[in-house]
């Protein structure tokens, strides 16, 4: 067996054991199917909420006690449901890259039972080559993991759980929130509606990070598992260059999440904020600025997914083209 340069090993969460059976069900896509459709559901019991609140609004005026409990519960309920979707969406890019790894195995056999006869199968003639999909090195062996790729391995996890974690938290200081708006007390609903909104879509940057890691886990995978492959065959290893757009997601990725993380702290600032008319001001930007950091990490996901889908993966569709035509 070829030596494995990367640093997913067989038997750990993101990749299954080489003897993994590949007609088993997938079990964190599953699973997270599963939460997704508790967070539609969660999402419809805030609007609901909201609804019945425009009737308490349309009685008594935005200021009426009824209508600030209303409105802060059903924002945490809301933005809770928001983030059990994209828990969700996380659990099935798990899944993905387990049954990437399952793939790799296959094409390992597969491939050498088609592979024509190649003297200089493994020969190097260039350190660099290109392709239809842009430039490539070539090597002996499968390359090592990038650096981004390590952090990525290893940071999708802790920033799922911690945004999950902020994001509970931020619904009991809705729920808080809420008490104090019913009680009309207003300096404590001030304070505690700063509390929410900051430590949840602090969660839900999070979450996007989170999943942000796993497209980059998928990203790492595909590139060590296709010199797996192609190591295992006995010929030379082409490994593509970052496409741009992969690089342009990581940015975006950080970007997003460092401004996730300034809303969070002026939150707390607004939080500690006597004033009304302060506070209110604080709240005016704050809104669109906690919605730009996820905007920028969504858009950052996009890239990851077209640089997969319009890059890496037509790039290794060519490779194994040429490994079955030429056998090199």
């Amino acid at each position: 067996m070829a030596v494995q340069h990367g640093i997913v090993s067989p038997g750990s969460i993101l990749r299954p054991p080489i003897s993994a059976d590949f007609l088993a069900k997938a079990t964190p896509a599953r699973v997270g199917l599963v939460i997704a459709l508790t967070g539609i559901m969660v999402a419809m019991v805030a609007f609901i909420g909201s609804l019945v609140n425009a009737d308490t609004v349309a009685d008594g005026g935005i200021a009426d006690s009824g209508a600030l409990a209303n409105n802060a519960w059903t924002f945490g309920v809301a933005t809770a449901g928001f983030a059990f979707l994209k828990i969700g969406i996380a659990l099935v890019l798990l899944g993905i890259v387990r049954r990437l790894w399952v793939r790799v195995e296959s094409v390992k056999v597969g491939l050498a039972t088609l592979l024509p006869a190649a003297d200089d199968r493994g020969k190097i003639d260039s350190a660099t080559t290109t392709t239809p999909y842009g430039p490539a090195t070539v090597t002996q062996k499968a390359p090592g993991s990038l650096g981004i790729h390590r952090m990525a391995y290893k940071m999708w996890a802790p920033m799922l759980v911690m945004g999950a974690m902020a994001v509970g938290i931020g619904l009991v200081f809705a729920i808080i929130e809420a008490v104090a708006g019913s009680d009309g007390d207003a300096s404590d609903f001030r304070t505690f509606s700063a509390l929410a909104q900051g430590t949840e879509f602090l969660g839900e940057a999070l979450i996007l990070a989170g999943i942000s890691f796993l497209l980059g886990s998928i990203l790492g995978s595909l590139r060590q598992g296709g010199g797996e492959v192609q190591e295992s065959l006995g010929a030379v290893v082409k490994t593509p260059a970052m496409p741009t757009s992969a690089k342009v997601f990581v940015m975006l990725m950080m970007v997003g999440l460092m401004l996730g993380m300034v809303q969070f702290v002026v939150y707390l600032v607004a939080a500690a904020e006597d004033d009304a008319a302060t506070v209110a001001t604080y709240f005016a930007w704050l809104g669109p600025l906690r919605e730009a950091s996820l905007g920028i990490m969504l858009t950052g996901i996009v890239l990851a997914l077209a640089t997969i889908g319009t890059k890496i993966l037509p790039f290794q569709f060519w490779r194994i083209q040429e490994l079955i035509r030429t056998g090199k």
